[in-house]
């Protein structure tokens, strides 16, 4: 038997109706209710759920035409042309057809998704069961752009981090609970790096984080632009909020940083990573000289630190300087021995001025002494040391007790009594 087919007319678009999810019952006499049809629809399988949505009735004839929608996608090849319920009789079923304009909007709105998550039709087509490559049916496609996006999207709770962005109004001062521009735009820009949700939602988040006169900038850009994306709404920010000075004056208040008093040199590098970045921003510098500029500032303007920039040989590293992160790394252990350090020396005055001596041990993993460590007690009679002044002015190993080197590059067995006679000498 032929299956017939209807043009797409208003019966679906008045009820709301997807076409390739209705069907028309013919001869369905009148005395039949809707759960009566509902049931009897549920015979095939094709159709899935089933709800009568309207009813023309025929008086002369004592039947009816029913629209019907169903929750599977209709394939023609697998709807009967004739529903026979239980109770007896035949009712002609009648799928809609739908014209190109359709199917060309059905792959537009495909393509706009694809897009939105980074996608393509290729990697639709990779998923699509071999018994549909060449048929390319809408259901087949949708069954394999269903299982591309469950394999590529993550979980919501992966992106928590970058749920909320902290508010941000452009108000000045920065009132309580308020992030100032710089903050704001680092964590902005690293959500829309590192955040796998699709650019609207990017930009719905930084909406959701403005107010006062920055909520009243994107306004103004969605009025002008409503397709604007997120890199647009933070470049109009920028614009409106941050500093107008060009990369090259960026560069040049970056040549003059220094450190400041008390301040460490880790905090200091940092300092002028984030001035860096700006700079790198804003055009002042390119990407690939910014370690060599960072060493360069760091040498010069570290008036506080000149022994830990001997210790760590940066003068002689410029050439090839070493990244941000490394350097960084670098210095907070140089920091950490250094500070250790001042504590033992502490430690063994207090013990040399009560006129007893602890002997110290000497960490395997650190190299650093350890006050709260003894391995006995030694008297020691206080008398003055004539070198004491030259060895306070050189440094040697808390491990071995060699000079012009430190402990966490000492290959050399422990010797605890010669790193005592060294910092009794230092006193």
């Amino acid at each position: 038997l032929s299956f017939t087919l209807l043009p797409h007319n208003s019966w679906c678009r008045d009820t709301g109706l997807e076409p390739n999810h209705a069907f028309v019952l013919h001869d369905v006499p009148n005395d039949n209710d809707k759960s009566d049809i509902e049931s009897a629809a549920l015979i095939v399988k094709a159709f899935g759920k089933v709800r009568v949505k309207d009813k023309l009735s025929d008086t002369k004839t004592g039947t009816s035409l029913v629209l019907c929608e169903c929750s599977e996608y209709l394939n023609p090849e697998h709807i009967p042309p004739f529903l026979k319920p239980e109770n007896g009789g035949s009712w002609k079923v009648t799928l809609f057809t739908t014209s190109e304009s359709s199917d060309d909007d059905f792959l537009d709105k495909l393509n706009k998704l694809m897009a939105a998550e980074g996608k393509t039709l290729k990697d639709v087509h990779a998923l699509m069961p071999s018994e549909f490559i060449n048929e390319n049916s809408p259901e087949s496609i949708i069954r394999a752009v269903g299982d591309l996006l469950g394999k590529t999207m993550k979980p919501t709770n992966e992106n928590n981090a970058f749920r909320r962005l902290r508010m941000f109004s452009g108000n000045l001062p920065v009132p309580a609970g308020e992030e100032s521009l710089d903050n704001w735009l680092e964590q902005a820009r690293l959500m829309i790096e590192e955040c796998d949700c699709s650019a609207r939602e990017k930009r719905k988040r930084i909406v959701e984080s403005l107010k006062g006169p920055a909520l009243e900038i994107i306004q103004a850009v969605r009025l002008n632009n409503p397709d604007a994306g997120p890199e647009c709404c933070i470049e109009a920010l920028e614009s409106a909020f941050g500093t107008p000075e060009s990369g090259e004056d960026l560069y040049f208040a970056f040549r003059s940083m220094y450190q400041q008093p008390g301040e460490k040199l880790s905090g200091f590098l940092r300092r002028l990573e984030r001035s860096l970045t700006e700079v790198v921003h804003k055009g002042g510098l390119l990407p690939h000289r910014v370690d060599r500029s960072c060493i360069d500032q760091l040498i010069r303007g570290a008036t506080e630190s000149d022994m830990m920039l001997l210790n760590l040989r940066l003068r002689e590293r410029k050439e090839q300087p070493p990244t941000f992160l490394k350097l960084l790394n670098e210095i907070r252990e140089e920091e950490e021995y250094e500070s250790a350090r001042r504590k033992l020396n502490t430690t063994v005055r207090q013990a040399t001025d009560s006129g007893e001596l602890t002997v110290l041990s000497v960490s395997h993993s650190s190299g650093t002494a350890d006050p709260k460590q003894k391995n006995g007690r030694a008297k020691s009679s206080r008398a003055e040391n004539p070198n004491a002044a030259k060895d306070s002015e050189s440094y040697f190993c808390y491990r071995c007790g060699g000079d012009r080197h430190i402990a966490t590059r000492c290959m050399a067995p422990e010797n605890p009594s010669k790193v005592i006679q060294k910092l009794l000498g230092a006193l």
